[in-house]
């Protein structure tokens, strides 16, 4: 394997995003923080804190934004070969509100026809797929366009192809959606290619029908998947599979939070800690306690992605549960 190319690749719309510094209304706040949004860059910066090497393929604008971007996902070490800057659509922003008493803050985007709706597979036409060992897709690029939803369905094809391993996070953006069977069908499509699929316990009854967690489980793994992974928020997270060999299902209960600040990024930090723990070789259940321990992390912050460790700081944080 060439040492200088990615060896995980995530891809989709990174935002940047302005966090108001005080509770209230929007239209009120007088200053912002500055950082990074989007949902599948949680994942990418939260695995590569963790020392993997990871590659993102999206689009910018050429503009202020798109260069701020660029410099912050470099410098938490993604590999940005694949980040195309696009001189005719902005950079995507993202307004929140300060969040209080643990609840979802409100936020605002400004996305529409931006650089990364305009993604489609010709992007990816130099991606070397015999280099990669994991790709990690969410439902959000295929809602932003037609042709990001041929991106997604071009690189899970690809991968499947080569022998990499796939994991799928559902993150329903309904609002962003023609229809509600529309993105059913397009997501269960896209969730059919992959191999750890990881949705939340409202979003899996929303796309199956089904109503425990052990029927949406068995719906994912019926269309081939390997695991089925549910999280259920301050109670834990449900698997069901067959990653050793036998079939399996258990719960793991949840990490005890003292306060809850943001909830923005929790599943993010889950999907960081199962796909990481499943590419450092440990089992199914050391999976889940990992994935639930870093969602708790990531909800005693207010920003999107700052709860994510390192990989000093998550043996410390795995040390101190172990005891």
């Amino acid at each position: 394997m060439n040492q200088n190319t990615p060896d995980i690749l995530t891809f989709g719309e990174a935002m940047t995003l302005f966090a108001a510094d005080a509770p209230g209304d929007l239209a009120e706040v007088e200053r912002f923080s500055r950082s990074c949004a989007g949902a599948d860059t949680n994942v990418a910066i939260g695995l590569s804190r963790l020392g993997f090497k990871v590659g993102w393929l999206s689009r910018v604008g050429e503009d202020c934004f798109g260069r701020y971007l660029r410099a912050s996902l470099e410098r938490e070490g993604l590999d940005c070969r694949h980040l195309i800057t696009d001189a005719e659509h902005a950079t995507g922003l993202v307004f929140k509100e300060r969040a209080v008493g643990g609840a979802d803050p409100r936020v605002e985007y400004r996305r529409h026809n931006s650089a990364a709706s305009k993604l489609s597979p010709a992007d990816a036409q130099d991606v070397d797929f015999s280099t990669l060992r994991h790709l990690h897709a969410t439902g959000i690029p295929p809602a932003l366009s037609a042709s990001c939803r041929e991106l997604s369905q071009f690189l899970l094809e690809k991968a499947r192809q080569h022998g990499t391993s796939v994991s799928f996070d559902p993150n329903l953006r309904p609002t962003l959606w023609a229809s509600e069977s529309e993105m059913r069908d397009t997501l269960n499509g896209l969730a059919a290619q992959a191999n750890w699929v990881l949705p939340g316990l409202s979003e899996g009854q929303l796309l199956t029908g089904q109503t425990s967690a052990h029927d949406i489980a068995g719906f994912y793994l019926d269309q081939g998947a390997d695991a089925v992974v549910i999280k259920l928020g301050p109670e834990g997270s449900y698997y069901r599979g067959t990653l050793t060999g036998q079939d399996e299902a258990f719960t793991v209960a949840g990490v005890p939070v003292e306060t809850v600040v943001d909830t923005v990024g929790a599943g993010d930090g889950f999907a960081v800690g199962f796909v990481s723990a499943m590419l450092d070789g440990l089992d199914p259940h050391q999976a889940l306690k990992r994935a639930n321990l870093i969602g708790a992390e990531q909800v005693q912050v207010p920003g999107d992605m700052e709860g994510l460790p390192d990989r000093e700081r998550l043996d410390q944080l795995e040390a101190a549960t172990a005891a």
